[in-house]
């Protein structure tokens, strides 16, 4: 009976032996990308969308913000501010009885006029706290008045360009004897203070601060997801209120128009500041859901989150965001790094494997989703995902790999074939189509031009119908233009280039290009076997496209130059006009198959106005010293 139970153990490990190395591997494998800092930007993205699935929070009333709008700009007809307006506004404010206003302007220089009013204001009144800026680059100082009431506006981002943390206090740059307060610190100090809570030093953390028993949790060097940050001074992360509104509101001129409930504002803190685009003060985040801006905030939205974030987790005793230690957190990776082996072992099927492994994944996602709402706990979630789906479904996964690339070898084809479909159909027919709607609705050509536009469409549309099935026969590659020209895109390079050069350019389709009085091109030959068809389809679509946008957006162009030019072991394909510029910002079709282009030769696209007048349209890629040949003669 005992050999039997040995000789199970001992074939249970010599399984487990072949079966557990992989799966320790991959735990081992995320272990150091996780210490290394390699899924930092996942975790952050985890925590974003976590916080944005919390319940909707109710707005905290306990500060108003005063925000300096596109419309209180059009009713001063002044930008900045000037000084006389913002010291009848600190003035209306007082009179509403606020516990602390925040001035989130930067005043070291006057605005006039005014200038000397609003000095004396914020020299007087002490429930007034202005601000700095101290850290690099971009110093600014703060206006004349008491070192204590002035607070610096710093922030930090994450290296996604994502805000989530806030610097409540650090040494002063130029005297490290000296501490220097954030905004949001000063503020909430203050409105504490009233309620006599005081600002002390934390407890079980002498290196953080605490408002009567609440220690605010800092941000250590490893903390959740980061890895490595900067623990100078002393940052939180925020805790941000779950709402797309979550503070009140108004505006500059709401308050000199003496339209705001005095219950509004009294005894709160009161922030003042922009809140529009001139100013460029935009905070960029994905943990609010129903922005108006998409996934991002003003500046002073910001310091108003730290704020409420704090005061709730004094009076509210709503959770501050914190996280295990080094060795808590691994514990946690480790365990469910080893759990998708067990299931594997346990199930040995294919589907209820995919099955544990979902419920396990689902369960792990809660977990970490309950702790984060309800604690304020952050616990890491993304490696421990990442190994369950690797060790649960990968050998899962493999059963399905052969079946899957057949698959996708056919949509690959069907979507190649679309995509070609669509983009000879975008350059000529779709144009003619364009061209005749534009003068149908403008009423401004004879009915029988326009029946020979739509005639034209009809014939476009039956050789482009031709062409593909002739391209399905045979195993040549060639390349239908918009203006009805087929080329094989066996020649060289540049000899594809100067025929779409010449065809696009005689296309009277465009009417912009009936003003042009200069054409200049010149395309260095290259060697070009180390370039697919695809890539050659590709750099002849982009000219195509940028000559056709030549056509279609460049009024008044007088002048286009097309050119490819090799420099620096690099040759740049580029198209420049003179005409009025890019006048919308949207990404186009054509814009995104550029950059896609670019991806496909791992080299850089770009689009962009010209001073004073004019675009340019520019592609670019390395190429390798002894790829490329040039036709000079030999001296």
């Amino acid at each position: 009976m005992k050999r039997k139970i040995w000789n199970r153990i001992w074939k249970e490990l010599g399984l487990w032996s072949l079966a557990a190395p992989p799966g320790i591997i991959v735990l081992v494998v995320v272990m150091l990308i996780r210490i290394t800092g390699g899924m930092q930007s996942w975790e952050w993205m985890l925590l974003d969308q976590m916080l944005r699935l919390r319940p909707l929070e109710k707005a905290d009333e306990r500060v108003v913000i005063v925000g300096i709008d596109e419309k209180d700009i059009e009713w001063v007809k002044q930008y900045p501010i000037p000084d006389t307006k913002i010291a009848e506004l600190l003035t209306k404010l007082e009179t509403y009885k606020p516990l602390a206003i925040g001035l989130d302007i930067f005043k070291n220089v006057p605005v006039q006029p005014g200038g000397e009013e609003l000095a004396q204001i914020l020299r007087a009144n002490s429930n007034i706290i202005g601000i700095e800026k101290i850290l690099p680059p971009g110093e600014t100082l703060p206006p004349k008045m008491p070192p204590a009431r002035v607070g610096f506006v710093d922030l930090l981002n994450d290296e996604d360009s994502r805000n989530r943390r806030y610097l409540l206090y650090t040494p002063n740059p130029n005297n490290i004897d000296e501490d220097k307060y954030s905004l949001a610190l000063r503020l909430v100090a203050k409105y504490l203070k009233v309620q006599g809570i005081n600002l002390e030093t934390g407890k079980k953390d002498p290196n953080t601060i605490r408002f009567r028993d609440v220690e605010l949790s800092r941000i250590t060097r490893n903390f959740g997801g980061y890895v490595r940050v900067d623990d100078g001074g002393l940052s939180i992360l925020i805790n941000f209120r779950n709402r797309n509104q979550p503070f009140n509101v108004v505006s500059l001129r709401d308050i000199l128009n003496q339209k705001v409930d005095a219950k509004l504002l009294r005894d709160r803190i009161v922030l003042v500041g922009n809140r529009n685009m001139s100013t460029g003060d935009i905070i960029y985040t994905s943990a609010i859901p129903g922005l108006k801006l998409n996934g991002q905030i003003y500046g002073i939205d910001y310091h108003a989150h730290a704020i409420s974030h704090i005061l709730s987790a004094v009076i509210d005793n709503r959770p501050m965001i914190y996280s295990w230690g080094d060795i808590e957190e691994y514990i946690w990776i480790l365990v469910w790094g080893v759990l998708p082996i067990i299931i594997g072992r346990l199930t040995q099927s294919v589907w209820k494997n995919i099955l544990s492994v979902s419920v396990a994944g689902f369960c792990l996602f809660s977990c970490g989703y309950i702790m984060l709402w309800v604690w304020g706990l952050w616990i890491p979630i993304t490696p421990s995902l990442l190994i369950l789906a690797v060790n649960g479904v990968g050998l899962s996964a493999f059963a399905f790999y052969h079946h899957d690339k057949f698959l996708r070898s056919q949509i690959d084809e069907r979507q190649n074939t679309i995509q070609h479909t669509f983009t000879v159909i975008h350059n000529g027919p779709l144009q003619t189509l364009a061209y005749a709607l534009k003068h149908m609705r403008a009423r401004d050509i004879p009915y029988e031009q326009l029946l020979g536009q739509f005639e034209k469409l009809d014939r476009e549309i039956r050789e482009i119908g031709e062409f593909l099935k002739l391209e399905a026969l045979t195993t040549e590659e060639s390349l239908r233009l918009g203006s009805g020209l087929i080329i094989e895109l066996n020649r060289p390079l540049h000899d594809l280039l100067y025929e779409v050069y010449s065809s696009t350019l005689e296309r009277k389709d465009f009417e912009n290009f009936k003003t042009l009085k200069v054409k200049v091109r010149n395309f260095d030959p290259i060697d070009d076997k180390y370039l697919s068809m695809k890539d050659k389809r590709g750099i002849c679509l982009f000219l195509e496209e940028a000559l056709c946008n030549v056509g279609k957006h460049a009024q008044g162009v007088k002048r286009v130059e097309a050119s490819g030019v090799y420099s620096l072991n690099k040759y740049k394909l580029s198209v420049k006009d003179n005409g009025s510029g890019i006048t919308s910002k949207l990404e186009n079709k054509g814009t995104k198959d550029s950059k896609i282009l670019a991806q496909q030769l791992k080299g850089d696209f770009r689009r962009e106005s010209l001073f004073p007048r004019g675009t340019i349209c520019e592609l670019s890629w390395k190429l390798h010293k002894e790829r490329l040949y040039r036709l000079f003669p030999k001296t």
